[in-house]
């Protein structure tokens, strides 16, 4: 078990875990669990972290089939900037490996942004905290969970 799936358990969160054989070489870590899993790639959500122009970690939750508008998020943040986190600042402060980074069970509460295109999803993916491991759940509930804000923060 992950400590994402493990923080699902522990709250009751209605989830599906599903698994696939991660290849190493794949060029998109979300694109490959959306082909492997048979999904909509508009149901598959990576998760990133970026930094403020003061350092702050931010959680951003997008679909795979698009990325993420930077821009958007410092506006939806309330701060001037942001940019790509470097990968090792994301994996410490995580406690996951880039391409496995979950926005549920991470080992600092940071600031969370989910793609306003969940709302009208009955069900979205994200990873479970491992490569090869996604994670099935409501919307309503991830954001619960993080307490994250929904936001336009995702370009097609």
């Amino acid at each position: 078990m992950t400590p994402a799936i493990n923080l699902l358990k522990k709250h009751g969160i209605a989830h599906r875990v599903l698994a696939y054989h991660h290849d190493a070489n794949a060029a998109s870590y979300g694109g490959e669990a959306a082909e492997q899993l048979g999904l909509d790639p508009a149901l598959v959500f990576k998760t990133l972290l970026a930094s403020t122009e003061k350092h702050e970690l931010l959680v951003a939750i997008v679909p795979v089939s698009g990325t993420l508008d930077l821009k958007a998020l410092a506006e939806a943040a309330g701060c001037r900037k942001c940019e790509m986190a470097a990968v090792d600042a994301a994996q410490r402060a995580t406690g996951y490996l880039v391409g496995g980074i979950s926005p549920l069970g991470q080992k600092k509460k940071h600031r969370t942004f989910i793609d306003a295109s969940a709302q009208a999803l009955p069900v979205m993916h994200v990873s479970a905290g491992r490569r090869g491991l996604e994670v099935a759940l409501a919307p309503a509930d991830l954001v619960a969970l993080t307490e994250a804000e929904m936001a336009g923060i995702g370009r097609p």
